[in-house]
């Protein structure tokens, strides 16, 4: 792939970071359901978040699969229809793969807009499983939840990026 000017070289990531953060973000959904808000709709899905980072920057070693995996992980621990959210990370994960070679052209603050979308519909898909179900409609600040996590992006993005800046064998004759 061209690199645009100023794009830094990154390293390969690294496999057990990438399982480490997945699960620590599985982790923070797990602790988040759990907290003070308990299920407020207005939260962001903190899983969702990293799972499309993942499936945009790495997408052959984080796909639809693992995305369904998750999605089952949090349907058992919220007690929610078996597969709705399974369904709705892996259209969301579909989405993410669909577009990671067009988005990565664009700088944090775009892709975070460029995310919006995938973001509201996968809450979407959420909503409209549980809606067929008999659930009852959350309110209205379930719309707040993709605005928070467009907002995110670039936090997560700088943080799950930073193993692969850092210099492998920083040197005076070598610059990259």
């Amino acid at each position: 792939m061209i690199m645009r000017p100023g794009q830094q070289l990154l390293l390969p990531a690294n496999p057990f970071f990438i399982w480490g953060s997945l699960l620590g973000a599985l982790t923070l959904n797990l602790l988040q359901n759990m907290g003070l808000w308990g299920r407020a709709a207005w939260m962001p899905d903190f899983l969702a978040l990293v799972l499309v980072f993942w499936s945009i920057h790495q997408p052959r070693r984080v796909g639809i699969g693992l995305a369904f995996v998750f999605g089952l992980f949090i349907d058992v621990h919220q007690g929610a229809m078996l597969g709705q959210h399974a369904l709705s990370y892996t259209v969301l994960s579909f989405l993410a793969i669909a577009i990671h070679r067009r988005l990565l052209w664009f700088s944090v603050p775009s892709q975070a807009f460029q995310v919006l979308p995938l973001f509201a519909a996968s809450h979407a898909i959420e909503l409209s499983v549980r809606m067929l179900a008999g659930g009852a409609f959350p309110g209205l600040l379930m719309l707040l939840a993709p605005v928070i996590e467009s907002l995110l992006w670039p936090v997560v993005s700088v943080l799950l990026l930073i193993p692969q800046r850092r210099a492998p064998d920083p040197d005076a004759h070598r610059p990259l």
